[in-house]
């Protein structure tokens, strides 16, 4: 039986489902200790005093951590590095603030004590004194001449001005094209909202520190926490159990790290500290919050000759693990969709502001790129009088390989294929028909259409590993990590179709620094492009071993290997088990165990058309979601329902950002407007209609599976489907994210 294409059930849902699941939150140690972050209230001020002798004074406090009890630590860096114009500016990044506050939420001082309460108790009691300065919240005002400025040596809040692309052509074509269609468009900032808030517990010992987090990338936390602790890699141990989403910004490192650490070699205690929902909000780094000014060239034909994108992106008070390259490297890989545009130039003025930081949220440039490119489009039709269908297949790629403007290349797909498909399965020709029925009961109904490329790849090269355990079965250890992906039941999937062995004779091991040697874990719809592939060679590699050894074993020049077995060519009936195999190996001072550090750094592009038709209420400006239809291609299904599970998630995160979410920064106090479930609103079922998906699945050639990922698509193609509908809908020209009730209600009194 081939399990690769089965839609298996999900191993690990059976204690998902009955609450035996191993969060960090279940984790505690008998002598384990408590710790809680006193947090500035102000967006931007100078720290004047800070007394703790009350805090210390409470039955049950144990320490109260402030700057200069951390200052001999090493500084929170930026890994991810920017090819910027001028000189990449990296503020200092302590994990409590020295002298200054930069964001509602910034770490002032770190309580520990015996229990919970005490620790609260601890940090209600440290008195802080605070002289306000003036804030600036979003990206344009902090580029302003007279913008209040967050750091001394880092003149116009400018960390970076990133460019990509050939600028003169791209003006040539601007100043020689028939037709040029301009659009100002906002991406609004996110709370990334994961089931589960961050939580982690230190402990120290004789062989060095080790953390149990709620996290998406151990090694790459390890590696920073080196740097931080001038720690040996051996000396750092970190560990994720189960994870309830991490969606990007798990996989940065976040100063309660590093706080805990401090206190668990400190006190030689565990130090556990847990988030709350509100704490969450003002301490996790959120995502998207740019600004863009885009441009779109066409002959009169309705060819597409040239993009010129300029971008602001708010940054926050600091740099982020991952932050930069959300707006610069992510989205210049898929700059310009899946359509041909002969000329691209993008430039990006990365800026702080006094906000939370900005990490890659689900998609992580993608989404932004993908929903700039059909916005341009949408309104290049209305303006050259186009059908939008005609004006995509007149300009969507069709001949591969292709090299775009700024030097991607896409292997393979059916763009044009996946819209036509979707269209017909949406039934727009019906559409006429169910928009007068809407009419007639006082609605408003709106198409929007949305073609969507994602570049799918994440860090580059991945290791696996193959290990031959004592009980017969054999572990897979990898060096990606799942945070509800499902990769417990893929992964042995997969062996289980190379080895010709059941799903159930594997065990997945992960995020475990002390168990995997390497691995870039989670991010980028990495995990079966990268991981599989991995894996696929580690099998490959471990046959290769054991053949030899079985050949010897069974006196055989040569040996097949099928079903778990090998035998003797041209003699089937003699033959040895790959267990078998790998118990001799070991009586014989061998091992079939193997390890393979893959190297792959090629990006796969997963690609679709979603169609979101939608009504609107124009006395109240309600949207309702009615159907939702999507074609999309994401290489070889590995199990088909998971696959459209991650698509139904990422869709729904999609329509969040495009209908619900919006993170509101007072701009004269800086203080986080939206900040908490009673202001932040995220997506519930009933906001969700059934999804109509088609999976058409055609293999790349950039992995041994044909893998493509499915991870990050559904929020990359959802919002730009819903706007547009909105847009169709109402017969305006712009508007933007999110489609609140009051937003679309403006727009209907103003269009």
């Amino acid at each position: 039986m081939a399990f690769i294409g089965q839609s298996l059930l999900r191993t690990e849902d059976q204690r998902f489902l009955t609450g035996t699941g191993r969060y960090v939150e279940d984790i505690d140690f008998p002598d384990q200790l408590w710790a809680q972050v006193v947090r500035s209230p102000h967006a931007h001020a100078q720290i004047t005093g800070l007394d703790a002798e009350a805090a210390r004074a409470i039955p049950g406090v144990l320490a109260v951590y402030t700057y200069d009890d951390i200052a001999h630590l090493g500084l929170m860096g930026c890994p991810t590095q920017v090819a910027s114009v001028e000189p990449m500016r990296i503020p200092p990044r302590p994990a409590l603030a020295r002298a200054r506050v930069r964001h509602v939420g910034d770490p002032v001082a770190f309580v520990v004590a015996a229990t919970h309460a005490a620790a609260r108790d601890g940090a209600e009691a440290v008195l802080v004194s605070y002289d306000p300065l003036p804030c600036v919240v979003d990206g344009p005002t902090a580029r302003a001449a007279d913008a209040p400025v967050l750091w001394d040596d880092i003149p116009g809040n400018l960390s970076y001005r990133f460019q990509k692309g050939d600028a003169t052509a791209v003006q040539a074509a601007l100043a020689s094209a028939a037709h040029v269609v301009e659009m100002d468009l906002i991406n609004n900032r996110l709370v990334i909202a994961s089931t589960e808030n961050r939580g982690a517990i230190a402990r120290f010992g004789d062989d060095g520190f080790e953390l149990i987090l709620s996290a998406a990338s151990v090694h790459a936390i390890r590696d920073q926490l080196m740097g931080v602790f001038n720690e040996p890699a051996e000396r750092i141990r970190v560990i994720a159990p189960d994870v309830g989403g991490g969606f990007g910004i798990k996989n940065a490192l976040h100063s309660e790290l590093v706080l805990l650490l401090h206190a668990a070699r400190d006190l030689r205690r565990p130090v556990k500290w847990i988030s709350e929902r509100g704490e969450d909000f003002i301490s996790t780094a959120q995502g998207r919050d740019n600004v863009t000014k885009a441009r779109l060239a066409l002959d009169a034909q309705g060819h597409f000759l040239a993009l010129d994108v300029a971008t602001t992106a708010n940054l926050g008070a600091y740099l982020s693990s991952g932050g930069p390259g959300s707006s610069t490297n992510a989205p210049a890989n898929a700059m310009g969709s899946g359509y041909v545009i002969p000329a691209i130039f993008m430039e990006v003025h990365g800026v702080f502001t006094n906000t939370l930081p900005i990490d890659a949220y689900r998609g992580a440039g993608k989404p932004e790129v993908n929903y700039l490119m059909e916005r341009l489009v949408d309104r290049a039709a209305r303006q050259l009088g186009m059908d939008p269908v005609e004006l995509r297949r007149r300009n969507l790629v069709r001949s591969f390989p292709y090299k775009k403007a700024l030097g991607t290349t896409i292997d393979g797909g059916r763009f044009a294929a996946n819209m036509d498909d979707a269209v017909a399965k949406a039934d727009r020709a019906g559409f006429p028909a169910r928009r007068a029925a809407s009419e007639a009961r006082g609605l408003r109904r709106g198409m929007g259409i949305a073609c969507f490329l994602e570049t799918a790849r994440g860090a580059p090269n991945e290791g696996a590993e193959l290990r031959f355990q004592a009980d017969g079965r054999i572990a897979l250890v990898v060096g990606t990590q799942s945070n509800g992906m499902g990769h417990e039941t893929t992964y042995p999937q997969i062996a289980a179709d190379f080895l010709g062995m059941p799903p159930e004779a594997f065990v997945y091991v992960q995020a475990d620094t002390g168990l995997v040697r390497a691995g870039n874990g989670h991010g980028g719809a990495r995990s079966m492009h990268m991981g599989g592939a991995a894996l696929v060679k580690t099998i490959n590699t471990t046959l290769d071993k054991a053949r030899l050894i079985a050949a010897r074993l069974l006196q055989a020049e040569a040996v097949d290997f099928a079903d778990g077995r090998f035998s003797v060519v041209g003699d089937p009936a003699r033959g040895i088990g790959l267990l078998d195999v790998a118990h001799a190996a070991r009586d014989q001072g061998d091992s079939l165990d193997t390890y393979v550090w893959n190297l792959l750094d090629i990006i796969t592009f997963p690609n679709g058309c979603h169609i979101a038709e939608l009504e609107v209420d124009p006395d109240t400006g309600f949207v309702r979601l009615d159907r939702y239809t999507a074609v999309d291609d994401y290489g070889t299904l590995i199990n088909p329902m998971l696959t459209l599970g991650q698509l139904h998630g990422g869709v729904a995160q999609g329509i969040g950002q495009a209908v619900l979410e919006h993170v509101v920064y007072d701009p004269l106090s800086g203080q986080l407007l939206s900040g908490s479930l009673l202001d932040y609103a995220l997506p519930r079922a009933d906001d969700m209609p059934d999804f109509d998906v088609t999976l058409t699945g055609v293999a790349t050639d950039a992995n041994p599976l044909g893998v493509k990922g499915v991870g990050q698509a559904g929020a990359i193609a959802a919002p730009q489907a819903l706007v547009l509908a909105v847009i169709d809908a109402l017969g305006i020209d712009t508007i933007d994210m999110p489609l609140t009730p009051e937003r679309v209600w403006r727009a209907i009194r103003g269009g």
